[in-house]
């Protein structure tokens, strides 16, 4: 199942609810495929939500409720991308629903969502459409140019000794196919 700008919304306003009905406020950070959806509409739909929430415990039992109510793959809501994170974190608010009464949606700005996505440097699969697109549209959103230009934002994320060659030919390969 693919979750479209409308879903993931309804199903955020769903954990707001359910929250709201334990007396907590939650906050959650979306990241990957779903930001691309909500943030940007770089994209129709994602797998899945890839997000960092607190409190955790209390939000994923909450996110359970959900995916029962409203019919969403157990996992709609995960936090995988949590080893993924930097210790230089960038969030952002912009172009996020805001509409919650009890959940604070933030997401990793355009800078950190490119950085992460040439991190992973993913290709397209079966199950999957990869990171190429994203980073082209991200790309192209701050304005950048060089390969060079790419690997700095990166670097402001992550530890230089962190690039591995996946990641460098990857972005040499996109950019190289943005500039033909």
């Amino acid at each position: 199942m693919k979750l479209d700008r409308a879903t993931i919304e309804a199903a955020l306003s769903a954990l707001s609810e359910r929250l709201k009905a334990e007396g907590v406020t939650g906050e959650i950070c979306i990241f990957g495929g779903a930001a691309m959806v909500l943030a940007f509409d770089a994209r129709e739909a994602t797998r899945d939500v890839d997000a960092v929430f607190f409190p955790a415990e209390i939000v994923r039992l909450a996110a359970t409720g959900v995916a029962e109510e409203l019919s969403l793959p157990p996992h709609w809501l995960n936090d995988g991308v949590k080893d993924f994170v930097s210790a230089n974190q960038d969030y952002v608010a912009d172009g996020m629903p805001v509409d919650f009464s009890n959940l604070r949606v933030l997401r990793p700005s355009a800078e950190y969502l490119l950085a992460m996505k040439c991190m992973a440097a993913r290709v397209e699969g079966y199950d999957t459409q990869g990171d190429r697109g994203d980073v082209v549209f991200l790309v192209r959103h701050l304005g950048l140019h060089t390969t060079a230009e790419v690997l700095n934002v990166v670097v402001r994320y992550y530890p230089v000794e962190r690039l591995t060659a996946k990641t460098r030919f990857f972005v040499e390969e996109v950019m190289s196919e943005l500039q033909s």
